[in-house]
């Protein structure tokens, strides 16, 4: 069923919004307007999925699209599969995707999609139907001048490859905007991949670089998934020392620095960590002493229960959301900065971006020249914020929500719907 906004009288406000909407305020001069406008999205669709299993049965699966504000350009945001997503978590997050776009200075706006499911109990058979029936369900809302879906948690360049077939196979035309993170074979960009990863390291150097940090840096990396095994390579070869990893089950510490290469081979290869430290817990990892932790794998790691002991002197935010709002002014009150996911990893939507901007010319380009399109655009990113930073005396996560939204409201502003 599809839920817009000012149609159907849906009018739940989303709580981050509203906190971060409110903590803007209290540096900016917004208007009741601003604020309204930005408050709730601008479109949510919500369907029950129904797939066919193996076993011939029909099981219905709840999801979500949300388009936020469209303001720049078309909605882009990934679509995670998993079964504790629900329309509050979709709206947040296609919050902070709005800002995001409006940070790295992309023209898009933000969405986010969202299925209640548990991919690990679906064939890949199950999981194919599950994906073109999600494109089937919502091919009328997005588009490549609409709403750019893209991967997520625990979807894939497969899913999306999928995904982008069955849209063309309904649109009747070839569309390979509609969708980006897709293989390379069939239009997705060289260094998609690792995008995230090498933003955040972009991004990294350059907080260290103003914050007068130093070199030979002890870094501590919470997650091995994608975007932590790819940024433990970024940063090793860059001369920081990774001093700690860990996944889901636990990690390694070695104050000497881990052997960043070997330990990534073997971690790809069979998922084990021993022998490259020793043993922490995802616990210990985010209270080691080090001089950078980088939180990259799941939402509300740092939260009032262990903020205190957090002994980091820097956090970057290459995760959504590890840092409860409450944890992250206390960080702020010990002078501990915290460069934000907004920022941090913006790299992933950034090669999005490009990977879209080639398939709408049908011109490729190779992977030196994503790279350094990339290093540029978050360099730029970066100083827009530092900016807003120096001039009001803000926190870094307080400098990017202010030069978000004023991004986005300005645009709103060009199109005549609040003044400015």
């Amino acid at each position: 069923m599809d839920e817009e906004l000012g149609q159907r009288g849906k009018e739940t406000t989303c709580e981050l919004c509203s906190l971060e909407l409110d903590r803007v305020s209290e540096v900016e001069s917004l208007t009741e307007r601003d604020i309204g406008l930005l408050r709730q999205p601008r479109r949510r669709v919500n369907v029950s999925i129904p797939v066919r299993m193996d076993d011939g049965t029909v099981e219905h699966f709840p999801s979500f699209r949300i388009q936020y504000n469209g303001s720049r350009g078309p909605t882009k945001g990934g679509i995670r599969y998993h079964p504790g997503v629900d329309e509050d978590e979709v709206d947040e997050l296609a919050f902070l995707m709005t800002l995001k776009c409006a940070v790295a200075g992309l023209p898009f706006g933000g969405a986010k999609g969202g299925v209640q499911v548990d991919p690990e109990e679906l064939s890949e058979g199950e999981l194919e139907r599950l994906s073109r029936a999600y494109v089937d369900e919502y091919h009328d809302v997005i588009g490549p001048q609409k709403d750019i879906p893209a991967p997520d948690v625990n979807t894939n360049a497969k899913v999306m490859g999928w995904m982008m077939d069955e849209y063309e196979s309904v649109a009747g035309e070839r569309a390979p905007g509609v969708i980006t993170g897709k293989p390379p074979e069939i239009g997705g960009s060289e260094g998609r991949e690792y995008a995230t990863s090498l933003g955040g390291a972009v991004v990294l150097d350059e907080f260290v670089e103003y914050e007068g940090m130093g070199e030979e840096l002890d870094v501590a990396i919470q997650g091995m998934g994608n975007v932590g095994s790819y940024l433990a390579e970024f940063l090793d070869e860059r001369g920081y020392n990774v001093v700690a990893v860990s996944d889901s089950s636990g990690g390694v510490y070695d104050g000497d620095g881990i052997d960043v290469p070997a330990m990534v081979d073997e971690y790809r290869e069979s998922g084990d960590l021993d022998g490259f430290g020793d043993a922490v817990t995802n616990d210990e990892l985010l209270t080691l002493d080090v001089d950078v932790l980088v939180p990259a794998a799941i939402e509300d790691q740092i939260t009032d229960e262990n903020v205190d002991e957090v002994r980091a002197d820097a956090v970057l935010e290459m995760a959504n959301g590890p840092t409860t709002p409450s944890a992250d002014e206390r960080l702020s009150e010990r002078g501990v900065p915290v460069v934000p996911d907004i920022l941090a990893n913006a790299g992933g939507v950034t090669v999005s971006y490009f990977e879209w901007v080639q398939n709408e010319a049908n011109e490729y380009w190779l992977e030196t020249k994503v790279n350094e399109k990339l290093a540029e655009q978050m360099r730029g990113a970066f100083r827009g914020i530092r900016s807003v930073k120096q001039n009001g005396d803000l926190t870094w996560r307080s400098a990017a929500y202010v030069h978000g939204v004023n991004t986005v409201l300005d645009a709103e502003a060009h199109r005549g719907n609040v003044s400015r």
